[in-house]
């Protein structure tokens, strides 16, 4: 299910998914499993995929730029690929740029033996800890922040490679969920705050693991647990589990934006079905900015459970006022702004027979850039609506995001620049109201914000950012860099 936001691919105007990963062990079609899961994940990266398996002798690896059923569409390439283990990856660069070798699972070969690394997240000091690597001599094959983790675990002195991998997240800041391959077996774990997601599943005597649920369900595995902000998970090759916790227990910080859109609705996050979250935001949209309307009308696709929330919150009438062609690829920006809005009216028309003479309510997931925003409005405006008000499932994104998901500096964020009435004016919409902070965290299931201890990451909203940013530190006191390296962020 590809999930990018339709509207934004032309502008770039969306914040896009970090990454997925995939992980089985103890099956005997492991590669083929790996690609139906990364294929349930696709929502999560379309830039590029890849799957290394390991046959008890050797590693195997194959990556390419595009989807899953395109890099793996002949049924040959699996047979490249033995093995009762197997890891994967989809991505959308966050750091490091696109390009084949940026492309995960990374792979090296270290004096314990083979290891192999996919992640999602985004190490928040790379950059100063490339610094230092390369000041002792590591040479980089890659300008993906995940590459810091190989050397900093093959340059780490402890004795067995369980040891070093803990020794070198200890020195990496950010978010990150890993799936990692020895000649022992997989390893799985979650930064300290549990900022990016990681599930465990069964299937028969196997072992999977996966950035969401969604990926069990689609290879019939059954779901046991979440992994643990911090906890590191252990599968050996006889099938034998081991959980250790080397970071101790932090109050957890998993992203909330996880719920507003980057998840599948049919995912379940932390005992919370995604879906259902949806709809409530859209229920707290209705009972906090209400407006007199004759319709409710989504942004498809990720708008839709919120606007059905609020539908039935407010009992204003439901339509799909905007309809979806599904027989459209994925959009680059085009060279003219003439053809950009050609590209949006090829992937989306409005439903006149619906919209004409009616006030609209219009849900949609988050307000960036707001380029996509206007460009809806207009597109009722030129149905004849009669009025259109606009409704956000998720509080003013002000902030950046350096914890995997590629967000505009935030000088181009429309909310960091303007206040609710200017942004109203600037998408031309007849009112703009986005769920509130609280709101958003009644939704997912709590009482209100802590606020001296808030139990998600939601820095994006709040520009409250729970771990330290080395790397834009030094970024905003460039006197401070001395050393001309290639830069990794």
């Amino acid at each position: 299910m590809n999930m990018t936001h339709p509207f934004r691919d032309a502008d770039g105007d969306k914040l896009r998914e970090e990454c997925g990963v995939f992980g089985v062990i103890g099956a005997r079609d492991a590669v083929n499993i790996a690609a139906l899961g990364l294929h349930a994940l696709q929502h999560r990266g379309q830039e590029a995929v890849g799957i290394t398996t390991f046959d008890g002798r050797e590693f195997y690896s194959h990556k390419g730029l595009g989807h899953v059923a395109q890099v793996f569409a002949d049924k040959s390439i699996s047979e490249t690929l033995p093995g009762d283990m197997a890891s994967g990856h989809v991505r959308y660069s966050t750091t490091g740029g696109s390009g084949l070798r940026n492309v995960q699972p990374l792979f090296a070969d270290l004096s314990a033996g083979g290891f192999s690394i996919a992640h999602n997240g985004n190490i928040s000091n790379a950059t100063a800890l490339k610094r230092e690597l390369v000041r002792r001599g590591a040479i980089f094959q890659s300008t993906s922040d995940t590459e810091v983790i190989i050397h900093l675990v093959a340059t780490s002195r402890y004795p067995t490679l369980l040891d070093r991998f803990v020794d070198a997240l200890r020195m990496v800041e950010g978010a990150y969920s890993l799936i990692c391959m020895t000649d022992q077996g997989m390893i799985a774990c979650r930064d300290p705050l549990g900022i990016r997601p990681l599930v465990m599943g069964r299937l028969g005597e196997a072992t999977i693991f996966a950035s969401e649920t969604v990926a069990l369900d689609v290879v019939g595995a059954e779901f046991v647990r979440s992994i643990e902000p911090g906890e590191m998970v252990q599968v050996d090759h006889k099938g034998t589990i081991s959980s250790h916790r080397p970071f101790g227990n932090p109050a957890p910080r998993p992203c909330i934006f996880e719920h507003v859109y980057f998840s599948r609705p049919d995912s379940v996050m932390d005992g919370r079905s995604v879906y259902e979250v949806r709809k409530h935001i859209g229920v707290e949209l209705a009972k906090e900015s209400p407006a007199h309307a004759d319709i409710v009308i989504p942004v498809p696709d990720s708008g839709v459970p919120a606007a059905i929330g609020y539908a039935q919150e407010s009992g204003i009438p439901f339509e799909l006022g905007i309809i979806r062609s599904h027989y459209v690829g994925r959009t680059f920006i085009q060279p003219s702004e003439g053809a950009r809005h050609a590209d949006v009216k090829r992937k989306h028309n409005a439903n006149r027979a619906i919209i004409e003479g009616k006030r609209v309510i219009l849900i949609d997931d988050s307000i960036v850039r707001g380029t996509t925003s206007m460009k809806i409005v207009e597109m009722m405006r030129d149905a004849g609506a009669a009025e259109v008000h606009m409704r956000i499932a998720s509080p003013p994104t002000g902030h950046s995001c350096f914890y995997g998901v590629d967000t505009p500096e935030r000088s181009k964020l429309l909310a960091a620049n303007m206040d609710t009435e200017a942004m109203a004016a600037f998408i031309k919409a007849d009112s703009l109201a986005f769920v509130s902070i609280d709101g958003l965290y009644r939704a997912v299931g709590e009482a209100e914000r802590n606020n001296k201890c808030p139990q998600f990451c939601d820095a994006c909203f709040s520009g409250e950012y729970p771990t330290s940013l080395t790397d834009l530190a030094e970024r905003e006191t460039p006197d401070l860099l001395t050393l001309p390296v290639h830069k990794v962020a």
